[in-house]
């Protein structure tokens, strides 16, 4: 009989989070049962949870960083929130922003935007979970990584890549890009193919790597499982065809260019058309081109969200103007110095001019 169990010593050294899953996976039979941290003793000092296979247990544990109603049901997947959670988020990251702009601490920020959150959402709750993550591991993908009902994974990607100090990614961008995708999710033109569009820029102008990136956005809850799995196609396929080609041959515009090139008007493809017709017609005019015009032109014509762009420092205002200003005056001073070392200072140009008096009028 293969039984669900493990030894006291393995069970010693295993100290999931409080609100984690645990896993048992057996790996010859796959068996699979989730249980909390308050189960977890039990079953693994050893729980007579048994399934007929009649061979000695082989069992791993893997922690799954998801909160299950029961201990035996799958866990669930990531809930589409409601949209005064996405209108407070926007409002979270916009204020996150302009503060840590003016130098406040992060933790500060997250504990003072905390008591101005709508109390009647779930992002006071999600706040302070993350306060105290960032307390005890100083990062905040961290944190976010453990709340993916809450929190969608693209957000938890941007975050974790903006803490990452081998990627030159700004973390001011970072929150400028979650606050206009909380703000597009929020808004009454969402898209499933809006949202896909915006993601994938970022991910591409970025450099933020499309394994990863492409994995995120399939776990997006915005997207059914036909969106996910040909996300995860794309991302097989990136590399060796234009990306505007996918979007096209999975378009409105190419199944009727396709119906008039048969002369068959019921001819249907066999896969699920995902874009409409003018975003098709976009897609094959970009052809052999930058895709980020493509993107450009689905935000002009279609009213897609602009992905937030990092602006080019101005070389002739590095030096703050008050700085400048006093270089300029030890400049005036030095020369002075130099001048009466080399007996050549003339002090005539430092007298006051004599003030004109001003003509008064002749009376006649």
């Amino acid at each position: 009989m293969c039984q669900v169990g493990e030894s006291a010593r393995d069970a010693s050294s295993f100290d999931p989070k409080p609100q984690a899953t645990v896993l048992l996976r057996c790996k010859r039979h796959r068996l699979r049962l989730r249980v909390k941290q308050a189960e977890w003793l039990h079953v693994a000092l050893g729980s007579r949870q048994r399934h007929k296979c009649g061979t000695p247990p082989q069992l791993t544990l893997d922690v799954r960083l998801r909160q299950c109603p029961s201990s035996l049901s799958p866990c669930p997947p990531p809930l589409m929130l409601d949209r005064e959670e996405y209108v407070e988020q926007a409002y979270f990251w916009r204020t996150f922003l302009e503060r840590v702009q003016d130098g406040v601490p992060a933790q500060e920020v997250i504990e003072q935007v905390r008591e101005e959150i709508l109390s009647t959402t779930k992002l006071p709750m999600a706040l302070e979970f993350l306060l105290g993550e960032i307390r005890h591991k100083g990062r905040l993908s961290d944190g976010m990584a453990l709340m993916p009902h809450y929190f969608a994974p693209f957000q938890t990607l941007l975050v974790n890549k903006a803490e990452d100090e081998t990627i030159k990614f700004d973390i001011l961008i970072a929150l400028q890009i979650l606050e206009a995708e909380a703000e597009y999710r929020a808004s009454d033109n969402l898209t499933r193919q809006g949202l896909f569009i915006y993601q994938f820029e970022c991910i591409a102008r970025n450099r933020l790597g499309y394994h990863e990136g492409m994995e995120a956005i399939s776990r997006d809850p915005q997207f059914d499982q036909t969106w996910a799995d040909w996300i995860l196609w794309v991302r097989r396929q990136l590399g060796t065809t234009e990306f505007c080609e996918f979007l096209y041959l999975r378009s409105e515009f190419a199944v009727e260019e396709k119906r008039r090139a048969l002369q068959q008007p019921d001819w249907s493809p066999e896969v699920d058309i995902l874009f409409g017709q003018r975003e098709g017609r976009i897609a094959k005019a970009n052809r052999g081109k930058d895709p980020l015009y493509m993107f450009a032109a689905l935000q002009r014509q279609l009213g897609y969200p602009e992905v937030p762009k990092a602006k080019p420092t101005d070389a002739e205002k590095i030096i703050h103007p008050v700085i400048e200003q006093r270089f300029q005056l030890l400049e005036k001073r030095l020369s002075i110095v130099e001048q009466e070392q080399k007996d050549g200072l003339d002090l005539t140009d430092f007298y006051a001019r004599p003030v004109r008096p001003p003509d008064t009028p002749s009376t006649g």
